[in-house]
């Protein structure tokens, strides 16, 4: 099926990556398990606020996993949310020109009528087909939603 032959998604649609997911929160998940377990095992001259100290670096690192495993990209009737790491950016369709994924590239960019360009963590190149075809729904609601209606 051609990109052009896309049928858009219903809204509200959520794209995000499974992979990236799924191993930032895994990570995470490991990460504080054992740092509490160790805290509890750290034998003497290691006080409580050594042990303190190693569940929270070990949180604070969690909490940066937690920013890569949020990144999205939401859909909804009056434009796009995107979710990325550090910043959270909200279009409305109009202002969506387009979406592309280069071979390659971690992940997709869109571009916006301002000239701007972003990259969409949620739509990471990584995942393949799976993420070619979020990239062709995407690409199909900018078409029916950005472009058409301001033009029509």
């Amino acid at each position: 099926m051609s990109p052009e032959n896309v049928v858009p998604p219903p809204l509200p649609v959520v794209w995000r990556p499974k992979t990236g997911r799924i191993v930032a929160y895994g990570f995470a998940v490991v990460l504080m398990v054992g740092a509490v377990v160790m805290a509890v095992f750290l034998p003497p001259p290691f006080t409580l606020a050594d042990k303190v100290a190693v569940v929270a670096l070990a949180g604070v690192v969690a909490g940066v996993l937690h920013l890569l495993g949020r990144c999205r990209v939401e859909a909804d009737e009056q434009g796009i949310t995107l979710v990325n790491a550090l910043r959270v950016h909200r279009y409305e369709w109009p202002e969506v020109l387009s979406v592309t994924l280069a071979e390659g590239e971690p992940w997709a960019k869109i571009d916006f009528a301002d000239g701007m360009t972003l990259g969409a963590m949620g739509l990471q190149g990584s995942e393949k087909g799976r993420t070619v075809r979020q990239v062709r729904e995407l690409a199909a609601l900018i078409r029916e939603r950005g472009e058409a209606r301001e033009h029509g």
